[in-house]
């Protein structure tokens, strides 16, 4: 009589790794393959959009070189302007979502209050709203309002956006500063709102600024929402990128995306730097 013995096989832990590790590089490549396309088109010798280019060149970038120095007359605004409103923006919108999350966040930690529930789920409400929903909501309000706002209806649109950013790494700052702390200060001498400002707002440097530079990179990228509230005279850079290919694409464009993601870049290697992966919170 013959048996059968049926074997379990089973992964060992090397294996587990390796499957582990083309899982995870599969998915990144499925991440970052859009910007490689992108950075790979930029450099398109070729005067169509064929991809893989069939040569390659800098023409693209001298294209929009000149567009940047010497803008076209048919552009309703130059990228110059549209970039000056960019960083113009997504630096109010830096400061005022900081001015507001700081004291919301320690609110949120040291008081107790009714509604404290309801006030953590409303900041992060703009998370998970439609920004489609949200854009026309914003639009519908401004118009209404007796007096006119340009610029200042983006800047507040965009504090709306990355508030819950820079709440989230306030308030987890908060949370590793013990009350003690404020105690000390105010045994010292110094009065509660000197304890606030002199000890506990320092100690929350790595959450602030991490929420900064996530608000500004948040209002700087930011096109649905501002899509509804831009007007021919303030747009952001990419409303004018999208300008670009409306009617035909531009394929400059691709040369002014690679510089948008370098400046993407180069500013969350700032944010690692400054203040640590464990110092930011999404």
């Amino acid at each position: 009589m013959s048996t059968v013995i049926n074997k379990r096989h089973t992964l060992l832990p090397g294996d587990t790794g390796k499957f582990a590790g083309v899982l995870s590089g599969f998915i990144l490549l499925l991440a970052v393959l859009p910007i490689l396309t992108m950075i790979v088109m930029s450099f398109s010798g070729a005067s169509n959009l064929d991809f893989p280019p069939s040569s390659y060149s800098l023409q693209w970038y001298k294209a929009a070189w000149n567009s940047f120095v010497s803008p076209d007359s048919s552009d309703v605004l130059s990228l110059g302007k549209a970039m000056t409103t960019s960083l113009m923006v997504a630096c109010l919108t830096m400061v005022f979502a900081t001015i507001i999350a700081v004291p919301a966040a320690y609110a949120l930690t040291r008081c107790e209050f009714r509604g404290k529930a309801v006030a953590l789920q409303l900041m992060s409400l703009p998370l998970v709203f439609p920004m489609v929903v949200l854009g026309l909501a914003l639009l519908l309000v401004f118009d209404s309002l007796p007096f006119q706002m340009t610029t200042s209806r983006l800047v507040i649109a965009h504090v709306i956006l990355a508030l819950p950013f820079v709440v989230k790494n306030c308030t987890a700052a908060m949370l590793s500063i013990g009350t003690e702390v404020e105690e000390a200060a105010q045994m010292l001498g110094a009065s509660p709102t000197r304890a606030i400002v002199d000890v506990v707002v320092p100690l929350m440097k790595s959450g602030i600024l991490a929420g900064m530079l996530l608000a500004f990179i948040v209002s700087f990228n930011e096109f649905t929402v501002t899509y509804f509230l831009y007007t021919i005279d303030v747009m952001t850079v990419p409303i004018w990128m999208y300008s670009r290919t409306v009617s035909s694409l531009d394929p400059t464009v691709f040369s002014f995306a690679v510089l948008i993601v370098l400046i993407d870049f180069v500013l969350i290697w700032a944010l690692e730097k400054l203040v640590g992966e464990g110092g930011v919170s999404f």
